[in-house]
């Protein structure tokens, strides 16, 4: 007697073998990218855009593999793919801001797809509708795995930063452990003048990460700086202005954006300012980027959405207020607004970009009013820097136009230089003097570290490269000058450059995306690493040279170090600190 099963039909599997082990090879591919990905020294740039690059591949691989299958039907080969698009943007909703579809492309994408390929492994013998559901359950949770985790923010070299969707973030915690109400204010005496040790603005009274006439103990694996204080604080990158005993610097709070005023000596409240105005992206978070400028007694801040502040340095009390975004018209940039003011001659300058030709601004000291305006270029994250060349006063700005300077006063544009770049890649770091004409501005693309030298004729300036180098590629970390040697990040690795030729010496220290400061009668430097150590190294030009290291605060710290009167302050998105540098032996 024939079996009868024998005679029946049998249903034929969507996928042979020998096509199912193409798509394992295409995961497997990926996957091992994704790792080999980080083992690579390139920018941060580069590797983020490798990474898009291999899910975009990924993508475009499995939907090539998938529509040439003959063995699924034309309308479902079609429908499968609309289908999981579907599933994506619902996914991609629900996450919200702090994840959204940029997470459903990073993550849920090769999550998803690996699922389902481990899925059509397994079901091979099972009956079509059976793994066909199978296939769309495994899709629809390799995506919505998503979300189960919050997105964080990036490190320095662009690896994600994961925690569980229903932990507290760090702002969370830092709010609800707030005693202080948001309005509160001491009045108090401020300073009114800054003295030769004091720390006015946005890395020193130059802008340069210069410190002049401190020399400190260097043993400090056996004697570490001493711990005056250490507290939480808000998130922002800004970095801080210390005049006399008052700190000033800028937090999120909550929906409101802070200039707070702390006794340098304490770490305490003496005043807060605050703005119903929240500045966030879901990469770098949320808070204000500048820092805090003294002038004459007053403070000059400005926030990530594009509020300028001119406050009393004593109480805190508002002076003036102007809206950079509305003044110019523009509109806060992705990263959001990070330039600090400058005060020169009475003015108070920023820039705010945007497509008009009001980019960048000088406003009154006194009042707030519009002293000029200058059109200096799109976009840009750096902040105006003033020099003396040959006894001119400038304004220099590197923005994504140009390298340019404008005279203080009027605003009138003195000379411009083109430096290459890329779409999408902006400016972010301060020209500095080099001696004898010379200006050096660095950047992570193109051209990288450029040299020029600056000549007047008359009235009329001109602007010659003596040399450009990518020995040396610095992001958002500016560089530092000390004797013939230029010292900085290329990408995220520490390294020094001769100043006359910008060919490399050495590229050795990695401190992630680090900050640095150099002391100039001691030939040292203080690097403040990502991770929040602070490393002392000699300004040595032939090597590497470490003198002592110790972990000064806890977390992501891209925040520009200070020191003022002896005493070294850092700070992050979560806490601030400081430290008394022990004065060397004589």
């Amino acid at each position: 007697m024939t079996n009868i099963a024998q005679t029946l039909p049998t249903a034929r599997p969507a996928f042979q073998p020998r096509r199912l082990w193409l798509a394992v090879f295409l995961v497997s591919l990926f996957w091992a990218f994704d790792r080999l990905n980080w083992r690579f020294d390139m920018t941060i740039f580069g590797r983020f855009m490798a990474m898009m690059a291999a899910r975009l591949g990924l993508a475009v691989a499995f939907l090539v593999w998938w529509l040439s299958n003959g063995a699924v039907r034309r309308g479902e080969r079609w429908l499968t793919p609309l289908g999981f698009l579907v599933m994506a943007a619902s996914v991609g909703f629900l996450a919200g801001p702090v994840g959204g579809g940029f997470g459903v492309f990073l993550f849920g994408l090769p999550i998803a797809l690996s699922v389902g390929v481990l899925w059509l492994l397994v079901s091979q013998d099972f009956r079509p509708a059976a793994g066909r559901a199978g296939m769309w359950a495994a899709l629809g949770l390799g995506l919505a795995s998503i979300l189960l985790v919050r997105l964080d923010g990036l490190s320095g070299e662009g690896r994600s930063e994961i925690s569980w969707r229903w932990s507290p973030t760090v702002e969370q915690r830092y709010l609800a452990g707030l005693t202080t109400p948001a309005a509160a204010t001491r009045p108090t005496t401020g300073p009114a003048t800054v003295a030769a040790d004091d720390w006015p603005g946005f890395r020193g009274e130059a802008r340069d990460g210069r410190v002049a006439g401190l020399g400190i103990a260097t043993d400090w694996n056996a004697n570490p700086p001493r711990r005056l204080w250490h507290r939480p604080i808000g998130h922002a990158w800004s970095s801080m202005c210390i005049v006399g005993d008052r700190l000033y610097t800028q937090e999120q709070r909550g929906e409101k954006e802070a200039v707070v005023c702390l006794d340098a000596g304490t770490g305490k409240d003496v005043w807060i300012h605050t703005d119903n105005a929240r500045f966030f992206e879901p990469l770098a978070g949320a808070g204000p980027r500048a820092t805090p400028t003294f002038a004459g007694g007053r403070v000059y801040c400005l926030g990530g959405t594009g509020i300028l502040n001119c406050l009393d340095a004593g109480t805190g009390k508002l002076c003036w207020s102007r809206n950079i975004a509305a003044d110019a018209p523009a509109v806060p940039p992705v990263w959001g607004f990070s330039g600090s003011p400058l005060v020169v001659d009475g003015v108070v300058i920023v820039f705010a970009g945007g497509d008009s030709a009001r980019n960048l601004l000088g406003y009154r000291i006194d009042t707030g009013e519009i002293a000029w305006t200058t059109p200096a270029g799109k976009d840009s994250y750096a902040s105006p820097q003033l020099l003396t060349i040959d006894g001119s006063k400038q304004v220099m700005f590197f923005s994504d136009r140009s390298l340019l300077a404008v005279d203080p006063g009027t605003g009138k544009m003195l000379w411009e230089h083109a430096l290459a770049g890329k779409a999408g890649v902006t400016r972010c770091l301060q020209p500095q003097a080099a001696g004898g004409g010379r200006v050096v501005v660095g950047s992570e693309v193109a051209d990288g570290t450029v040299m020029l030298e600056l000549k007047r004729s008359g009235s009329a300036w001109s602007a010659n490269r003596v040399w450009s180098s990518r020995d040396i590629k610095p992001w958002f970390n500016d560089l530092v000058m000390d004797g013939n040697a230029l010292y900085g990040f290329d990408g995220n690795v520490f390294c020094c450059v001769d100043l006359e030729t910008g060919k490399r010496r050495w590229r050795q220290g990695r401190f992630g995306q680090g900050q640095v400061l150099v002391l100039a009668e001691a030939h040292q430097l203080v690097v403040l690493a990502e991770s929040g150590e602070v490393v002392l190294l000699a300004a040595n030009p032939e090597t590497l040279e470490e003198l002592g290291r110790f972990q000064a605060i806890e977390g992501k710290t891209w925040n520009h170090p200070a020191i003022a009167r002896g005493r070294l302050y850092v700070r992050n998105g979560e806490a601030m600190a400081c430290y008394e540098l022990r004065a060397a032996a004589r």
